[in-house]
Order: structure tokens, then sequence, then C-alpha cells
């Protein structure tokens, strides 16, 4: 029986489906059945009388691949045996097993595992003499890290550090040592690891004609998967497998290009067309997860991308309900809003039909205490959960200290650092300073260990000023600094901003006991991996690919979401824009962003004003609710802004007359985009403005310099 392909799919994938000879790139937006119509595919080559044999399906993992096979069989009722799908990994260690003579392993080659790698980083490190006597130098697998990242993104290694680990800088050199003697131990030892099979394979198709020619002939048609994800040697193979005239389909978002720290390049799919000759470009754009109005914000996020395939995403899904937009006075206050929005929306939803997303692991830290202190479960992917961060222990043991000097557990926590200090000596410190004739012993261990002396003395301090919570993590924090970059050297700058954090959350408790039991340190990190019917805390970039009912996110202000890093340079604010598609695209129904109009600042002890996130900024009224925190607690609705179509035409021409307040062109310039243009005034308090490599943006007049 043939498959009724006309019923089965829209009219975009059925395009999709039937365009089977030449180069296509399939722009699939988010919730756009990407999957089915690669599955249906599958099953048309088939049907059509294609050997199976010559297919290739490359994914990003290898149960997507077999995921889809199983599918298309489903639909075909018969085996798609012997067509190959699955990893580029996968492809690449199958093809070179068959050709180890041309890529210089006569006798084969053995493949290692991650923890193999860092083994031999760690040996080639004590064996160069590499950081002797620095307790700061960087661990293997930060090494490894920066090896490969380097190797993935095929750049310098000084700009991979300058870039992502700034603190290692003094490190530069020893890494591309290491990376230099890491290379040439593999290949004297007949090993390569995962980026191995890439660049081997790659190299072997570029200098192997004759093998070249054999797999396009043998690979008449081939499928990649999520090719917005693909990195520069990736794209390469696929270039090469498939010829410049090749029956290559590429399927992807360039919109949900968000992973470029492991190397994926988005230029990959957005110069597909110019790669492959002749390209035929099909877009995916009828949504089968959201409702429209979700939509609706969504397109405006990506309308200032600057450089895009243009979609517009539209669903069959109405609903009357707007996303909402939600300023709470505070990052402080917003975890209170957040729980009370939960517990709004678990009336309609299950628990783990509402997620909350965040840009970093660490913003969710307010909301953790938040939810454990009413008892709400919760499960939280990417990123380490509030009680389970070993430099959160690591301060919370001094804080306990503070009120119970019988607390065993923190003492030997605490004492760890000292220097010369194991667990027996804590012991006999613990006893000497809980009995009568101990005080000879402590003197004589403060005087050998001065370490121990400044921390008793601090702890002695602390208990008698009565002092209260933020204040207590401030002093204390005055001599963790030195353990945390010491004990931490590869990745203290993320630590400090989870305790920047904690401070935060202490900054809302006068009671330092209170403080200590809302924080409820001592989960079972297992038991909440077992929980049912739990709300959902996840990064963004653990997000993709998942949906939920609702969706909250958090945190949509500069410096956090776009995160700080990302604001020096173009490229990486064009990334955060695509994580924040990424985020409001995971909501079926409801979707609800946070913008905090402060945020509080343990150095000065008050709260500075808060930037809202730039892509909130340029959203138009009409596609959102606004709702603002008052000062009595509760939420206001501010009254919403007409759409264009509701506008009378007065107004319309007031929006796009050029002026400013001389009544001619001028230039301001903003934090983040620089120096722009005037273009319009856009009433009743916003400009839109050209800016040079960003492009047009209509932005509030108060986030903008008249210059």
């Amino acid at each position: 029986m043939s498959i009724d392909y006309e019923n089965e799919l829209n009219s975009a994938q059925l395009e999709a489906v039937k365009s089977t000879e030449g180069p296509v790139l399939v722009i699939a937006g988010a919730g756009s059945g990407k999957t089915r119509t690669i599955v249906y595919r599958l099953a048309h080559l088939v049907e059509q009388g294609v050997d199976p044999s010559q297919i290739l399906l490359l994914t990003f993992t290898r149960k997507a691949a077999q995921e889809m096979l199983h599918r298309a069989e489903a639909i075909l009722g018969r085996s798609l045996h012997g067509t190959s799908g699955g990893t580029f990994h996968s492809f690449a260690y199958a093809t070179l097993r068959m050709n180890t003579h041309d890529i210089g392993y006569p006798s084969g080659f053995t493949l290692l595992d991650r923890g193999d790698s860092e083994s031999i980083i760690r040996d080639l490190r004590k064996d160069l003499e590499l950081g002797k006597g620095d307790k700061s130098y960087p661990k293997k697998n930060t090494m490894l890290d920066m090896v490969t990242k380097s190797r993935n993104k095929e750049r310098p290694m000084d700009a991979i550090v300058e870039q992502e680990a700034f603190h290692l800088n003094s490190y530069v050199e020893d890494f591309e040592t290491i990376a230099e003697e890491y290379g040439k131990y593999k290949r004297h030892h007949a090993l390569m690891d995962y980026d191995d099979l890439l660049f081997e394979l790659d190299r072997l198709l570029a200098e192997n004609e004759p093998l070249r020619n054999q797999l396009q002939m043998r690979f008449r048609y081939i499928m990649v998967d999520e090719y917005q994800d693909t990195n520069l040697v990736q794209a390469r193979i696929v270039k090469n497998l498939a010829g410049s005239n090749g029956n290559v389909m590429a399927v992807g978002d360039d919109a949900q290009s968000i992973y470029a720290f492991r190397g994926a390049n988005v230029a990959n799919i957005l110069e597909f067309p110019k790669i492959f000759q002749g390209t035929k470009i099909i877009r995916l754009e009828q949504n089968y997860r959201s409702v429209q109005p979700i939509l609706s914000m969504t397109n405006h996020i990506l309308a200032n991308a600057r450089i895009k395939f243009d979609k517009k995403l539209f669903s069959d899904r109405q609903s009357e309900r707007l996303p909402e937009i939600i300023y709470p006075l505070s990052d402080q206050t917003q975890a209170r809003l957040v729980v009370d929005k939960v517990i709004e929306l678990s009336r309609k939803y299950l628990m783990h039909e509402i997620a909350v997303l965040f840009r970093a692991g660490y913003q969710s830290y307010h909301l953790e205490v938040a939810l454990t202190r009413i008892g709400i479960k919760y499960q939280k992917y990417g990123g380490i959960r509030f009680h389970e961060a070993a430099h959160v222990k690591d301060v919370i043991c001094y804080l306990r200290l503070i009120l119970n000097s019988h607390d065993t557990m923190a003492w030997q926590r605490s004492l760890e650092h000292v220097k010369g200090v194991g667990p027996k000596t804590v012991a006999k410190i613990y006893e000497a300073m809980h009995t009568a004739n101990g005080e000879k012993y402590m003197t004589k261990m403060r005087k050998k260990h001065p370490e121990l002396d400044d921390l008793l003395n601090e702890l002695d301090a602390l208990r008698t000023g009565n002092i209260k919570p933020a204040a207590a993590i401030d002093r204390v924090m005055s001599f963790y600094q030195a353990i945390l970059t010491q004990k931490y050297p590869d990745d203290y700058p993320k630590r400090q901003a989870g305790l920047e954090q904690l401070s935060q959350i202490a900054a809302n408790y006068a009671d330092l006991e209170a403080f200590l039991g809302d924080l409820s340190l001592d989960g079972d990190p297992e038991e909440e991996k077992r929980k049912e019917n739990a709300l959902v805390l996840s990064t963004v970039h653990s997000s993709k690919g998942l949906e939920w009912k609702a969706v909250l996110i958090i945190d949509c202000v500069e410096d956090r979401f776009p995160s700080k890093k990302a604001l020096n340079r173009p490229e990486d604010l064009e990334e955060e824009r695509r994580l924040m598609y990424v985020a409001c695209t995971r909501a079926m129904d409801s979707l609800h962003l946070f913008v905090p109009k402060t945020i509080y600042n343990r150095y000065n002890g008050v709260s500075d004003p808060a930037l809202p996130s730039p892509f909130v900024l340029e959203l138009p009224g009409y596609t959102f609710d606004r709702l603002q925190e008052g000062y009595s607690g509760g939420l206001e609705r501010q009254r919403k802004e007409r759409p264009p179509s509701m506008v009378q035409p007065r107004d319309t021409e007031k929006s796009s007359t050029p002026q400013n307040d001389a009544g001619t062109l001028g230039f301001c310039r903003h934090k983040i985009f620089g120096k722009g243009k005037i273009i319009a005034r856009v009433e009743p308090n916003k400009y839109r403005i050209n800016f040079p490599g960003f492009g047009l943006k209509v932005i509030i007049e108060d986030y903008v310099e008249l210059i």
C-alpha cells in the first residue's frame, strides 16, 4: 500500500520530501516537524526504488538516527537494512577502519575515550615538568578542553583562552606545548581520539580522490540533521562526500545555532547555498507546538538578527492569551513572583509540564531556596544544583560554625583548606577546642598553622558581632577568596558568580539561623533524580529539543541574558539572540519573561538599576502583556500598546518621521550597540536607530545617550 504523503504532510514538508535530486536546504523552524520530514523522505526514497545502501543519514546522536530509521521502516512496512545511519564520528570510525593504510596506520589504531585522553595529558604534563610547584595550575580536564576547543574551532590557542578562560592566559604557551606533544604521542602509539576521527577523515577525503569518488558513487543520497550544529570540519566532510552538485539535503535552523562553545559554526548553514550551487531552499514555518501569540513574539525576536534566513512561524493553534513580560522590583523579589506564577500555573498544568529557564546555572539559586522553603519539588538540568556546588558548601560550613562550634562535619570541610591539616589533625583540633585542657595544644597548632589562626580569629569575631547573614558572607569571602582561586583555578570566575547569588539571597534575611535553615543543603541528589511530577529548572542550552506547556524565563536583563561575556563581540550577541528564541519556543501554551528592575550589589549593599535585555526592548508592546510589581507586592497590569492595524494614520505618520529634539536627524550612543544614527522617533518614548554592525533597533529613549 502506497503512502499518502499529501494527507500526512503539509505543503512545505511535502516539497522537502519529494525534492530528492540536487542540493536541498530545509530551514526547519522550531516545532515545525523536522524529524517527520526526514522520516518521510527516507521512506519516499526507498519507495521510489532507491537502494537503502545508497542512503547516508548523518545525525548528532545515535539514538536520533535509530529513531528515524525505525519510524521510516514502520511507515514503509519493510526493513531499511543497509542504510548507513549514525553520527559523524561513527561514520568516520567505520570509514577509517577500512582505510588504515591510506591514513598511515598500517596496523590499525585504537580509539581513546575521554578518560584515556585525560590520563595522557596528565602524564605528558608530568614528563614535561609543567606547573611544577604551582598549586593553581590547570587540571588535566581543563587542559584537554583547551586543546580540543582550539582544534574543533580551528582557532589559535591564545584566541580560545582569551575568549573562554581569560584567567588562564598565563598558561597559553603550556597549552600549546601540551597540544603538540599530545598529537605526537597519539601518532607514535597508533591512537586516535574523537577529534582525530573527523580530521583524519577530512584529510583522507581531501587527499584520496579514488576513495572520494567511490564514496560519492556509493552514497547517492545524503541527509544531514541539525546542520546548524556542524563545525567546520564536519561541513568539509559533507562537501567531499556529496560533491559540488550531489544529492545532499541539510536540515536545520540557523536560529537554533546555540553551540558555538562546542565548535558549532552557524556560517555552515548560512553559506550552504554558496557552497552547493543551485541549492533549493525550503522553509518549514508551520509550527505544531506553540500557540500563535507566542510565535508572533518570537518572530520579532528573530527579526533583528543581523544575518539569517527569513522565516515567519505560524500555527493553527490560536489563543487569546498573550505572553507576559513581568517586571519585578528586583532580582530578590523575582524568585517570589516566579513561585507565585508556578503555583498559579499548577492549577492548570501538571508540575512537570512547567519549566523555568535561565541563561546560566547559578541564576536559579534564589529560586531553588524559595522552592525548597515552601516544599515545591523540582528537577534541575544544566548547571549544578545549589546544594551540590562545592564552593557553596565551603562557604556555608563557615556560617554553620558561627552558630554551632560543635558541628564536626563543618569543621572537617573548613579545615581541609589549611595546609598540613588532615582528617586526623582535624579530630585532634576539634577535641582540643572542646576540652578543658586543650588550650596548650591549640596554642601550638595556631602558631604552626597561621591559616588556622586566621580562621579561628575570624570565626570568633563573627560570633561576637551578632552579624547579619549578608555581612557574615562578605567577611567569610574576604579570606575564602584566596581558597576559591587556589582550589578551583580552572573555573573560579563562574563559581564566584554563584557566590554572588548566595550573598544576594542572604540579603533577604536578618537572622543567620533562618537563612541556613532555608537553604536545606542536605538534599539527596539521587532522590532528586527520582522525583516525578516535579517542576523543571533548566539552562536554555539543556532545554533545546524539549517542550513544556508553560515556560518562565528569568533574569532577562543585560549581563545575565545576554550574558556579560557576549557583549564584547557582535557574533556572540547574535548567539544570545538565538538562545532567547530557543527559550521562548519551548513554550506550548503559556510564556512568561521576568525582567527585574534592579540587581543587588553586594559590594555597596544597594540595588543597582538593571537594563532590560535588548531582546525584550525590541519587542513591540502589542505582542505581550506587561505586568509590573507594585510596592505592595502584587502585580499591576500595564496599558497595552495597540497593534499597527489599530493605530490611527496620524500616529503612524508621527512614528515614521525622522526627527530628534532639534527636529533633525541625530546620533546617539548605547551601552551595548555603541554609536548609532537615529532614523525615527517612535512615540511616545522610543527611537528607531541604525547601529553599524547590528542593524535597526527600536530602543526606549532612557537607554540611549544623545550625542
